[in-house]
């Protein structure tokens, strides 16, 4: 007999009432409005701040009152009006404002489709975010709009796997009882694991089928299911299985049937970082979801990123553009005010998915087959004889080999040919090349060392590379680099950092410099005490507080801090990672905050570092050097992916970018 079963109330779920920024304006009169409007455009100019302010301030049910009543009063369409009078991306801002829903999704999936090329994006954003009531609007809304069938023309201009899975999703038929039966879940997620990472090649139709049709609550439940067979996450799967943009179209199901407001915050957050904004998404989106589930999404936003949703529209926006992107946003954040109840859900099980991962950590640099020590060591010599260097010999040879094997030619260049390689190498080469190739040479200690002696020799302190490195390291990598920097250096390190830095931020890199970071799983127990500690040190004046998160912090392992930091959740309504940025600042902030983003993914943390090191006007070249560098033989591989989902551009071609621009 089928078992029906309640959903846990931890998870995310759709069911929960959504906040929307942009409500229903009490005391509404659609004549006045319209008279309003009419004198605002009458004349030379017009008085764009009265338009939208007007236009922000009322429902779309408001809005569309609003344009009946211009036509009966003027005998002018209001639409028509607005696009005369307006211009840019202010115009079309407006002008999709007064749009009904589902005839402004209409009308994106019409732009997406016409012409040479399909915008993809556009076409998975709206599908896989609609619930079945918003499919059937918008089939309507196109048909008369265009006199047109959208499958038919969708499917006229998409393929394959991705063609097959927006028919499912126009459908609008995903089951919205919210019942889950618990044989069901099991088995969903058996054919799931069956149909990707149990055998050689991927059974798509699977995907397609329970990934397409099931319900919200159920499929939530089939991912925690899939996770423990799988020991890995389905999107971890996804990413693995599939491609292009099938790949892309069934992971943004995935993160839609998880939440709709995480979704919608990662498109805004690439919709406006990095160089240019993505003004069709972002207004597309902000327009969508005001009435919906905005603050929602303001709230995720924080989750993920370093600064609010209202700051980033604020500084990527100007003019009446950005005013009217404002209104709809609905205001600021407080970043150390409580989470709604869908986001303090979110972020508890983002922290429990953190602690599941069971990331499979790669490099990039392997050690080379066939490798012969002589062989390179007289390759080397002889490319850097004679008049000019053969740089192209010395790069290839040099990052096609491990570690390891680069300290075996080092050894073997000097008993060959007499000479110190790293000498040859420093006289012949030059600039960031020459530090490159050295800092590959080095031993992962002595280049950490090294990393470290930089950071804090000359006038300034390079706070962020100590950080980086003391955060990133474990207690072993420490302990090599402290003995690598005494033999170099012939001084203590942790006597160098105290007597560069100071206050609590010193206390915190003595800390960690002591390489004594507490190792193994998480003691349950003792988490919910540490949780409850941290809790309780938000009240204490800053000086106490800091001593006290870092008395956590700096000592228990990545494993039991991610379960501390999980149930910090529960016992604040808060997320951590609000708190520190709200309660702390300066350095002691960003050592407190990269501790905490090395816990949730270090891959990701560095990842992110990497984006800054090469963002913005000029390049940190010792940021990018020291993490390919010390990254190439344990993760690299792993912040590559992260940087990808993060950036919509790899690694490579970011860097390729730069290279053209210098």
């Amino acid at each position: 007999m089928l078992q029906l079963v309640v959903f846990d109330l931890l998870k995310p779920s759709h069911d929960s009432p959504l906040l929307p920024s942009l409500h229903y304006f009490e005391g509404f009169d659609a004549s006045s409005d319209a008279q309003t409007l009419y004198n605002a455009m009458k004349g030379i100019g017009s008085d764009k701040e009265t338009i939208l302010d007007l236009i922000t301030s009322r429902s779309n049910a408001q809005r569309q009152e609003i344009v009946a009543a211009y036509k009966s009063l003027f005998g002018k369409d209001l639409i028509g009006d607005l696009k005369y009078e307006l211009t840019g991306k202010f115009e079309r801002l407006i002008v999709c404002l007064m749009r009904p829903p589902a005839y402004h999704d209409a009308k994106e999936i019409k732009d997406a489709i016409k012409g040479l090329g399909t915008n993809e994006k556009c076409l998975i954003e709206i599908l896989v975010s609609r619930n079945n009531q918003q499919i059937h609007a918008l089939r309507d809304a196109y048909k008369d709009a265009y006199g047109r069938d959208i499958e038919a023309d969708i499917v006229s201009d998409t393929s394959g796997h991705f063609k097959k899975m927006l028919v499912v999703l126009l459908q609008g038929t995903r089951d919205e009882s919210g019942v889950v039966h618990a044989d069901l879940v099991e088995e969903d997620a058996k054919e799931l694991y069956a149909a990707g990472e149990e055998q050689w090649g991927t059974d798509e139709a699977t995907f397609i089928m329970i990934l397409g049709n099931r319900s919200v609550t159920h499929l939530q439940m089939v991912f925690d299911e899939y996770e423990k067979i799988a020991e890995k996450s389905l999107e971890d799967s996804i990413k693995s299985e599939l491609s292009g943009d099938f790949e892309r179209l069934m992971l943004a199901v995935v993160q839609c049937i998880r939440s709709v407001p995480m979704f919608f915050a990662k498109r805004l957050y690439k919709a406006m970082k990095g160089l240019g904004t993505a003004d069709n998404t972002l207004i597309r989106i902000m327009i969508s979801r005001s009435e919906i589930d905005m603050l929602d999404i303001r709230e995720c936003f924080c989750l993920l990123y370093e600064k609010s949703l209202y700051n980033m529209i604020k500084d990527d926006t100007s003019g009446e553009y950005k005013r009217t992107l404002l209104r709809l946003c609905g205001g600021d954040d407080d970043l150390a005010g409580e989470f709604f109840p869908e986001a303090a859900q979110i972020a508890y099980k983002m922290w429990e998915i953190s602690a599941m991962s069971k990331v499979q950590l790669k490099g990039t640099v392997r050690p080379f087959v066939g490798f012969d020590a002589s062989s390179d060591a007289k390759a080397l010599r002889k490319a850097m004889k004679g008049f000019g260097t053969d740089e192209d010999t010395i790069i290839s040879i040099i990052t096609q080999r491990s570690n390891e094997q680069r300290q075996e030619v080092k050894q073997v260049f000097k008993s060959l040919m007499g000479r110190d390689l790293m000498v040859d190498l420093k006289s012949e080469l030059s600039n960031n090349l020459r530090r490159l190739v050295l800092g590959l040479m080095m031993t992962p200690a002595e280049f950490d060392a090294k990393m470290m002696r930089k950071a804090m020799e000359g006038a300034g302190t390079d706070e962020h590379s100590l950080i980086e490195v003391l955060v990133t390291r474990s207690n072993q990598e420490i302990q090599a680099m402290c003995a690598a920097y005494q033999e170099a250096y012939k001084s203590n390190l942790e006597d160098a950092i105290s007597s560069d830095t100071s206050g609590h931020f010193c206390r915190i890199l003595v800390s960690l410099v002591q390489g004594a970071r507490e190792e193994g799983p998480v003691d349950l127990e003792r988490a919910l005490v540490d949780a409850q500690e941290l809790a309780d040190a938000c009240n204490d004046d800053s000086n106490a507080m800091e001593t006290r998160f870092m008395s956590i912090l700096c000592t228990r392992s990545f494993t039991h801090l991610r379960r501390v930091f999980q149930e910090f959740v529960k016992c604040t309504n808060k997320d951590i990672e609000q708190i520190i940025k709200k309660e702390f600042s300066a350095d002691v902030k960003n050592a407190m905050f990269a501790i905490v983003r090395s816990v949730k993914n270090q891959p990701s943390y560095l990842a992110d570092r990497l984006y800054k090191a090469m963002k913005g006007l000029g390049t940190d070249d010792r940021a990018l050097i020291r993490i390919m560098v010390s990254r190439s033989e344990v993760d690299l591989f792993n912040i590559r992916k992260e940087f990808k989902d993060t950036h919509d551009v790899s690694v490579h071609d970011f860097i390729q970018v730069l290279i053209c621009a210098k």
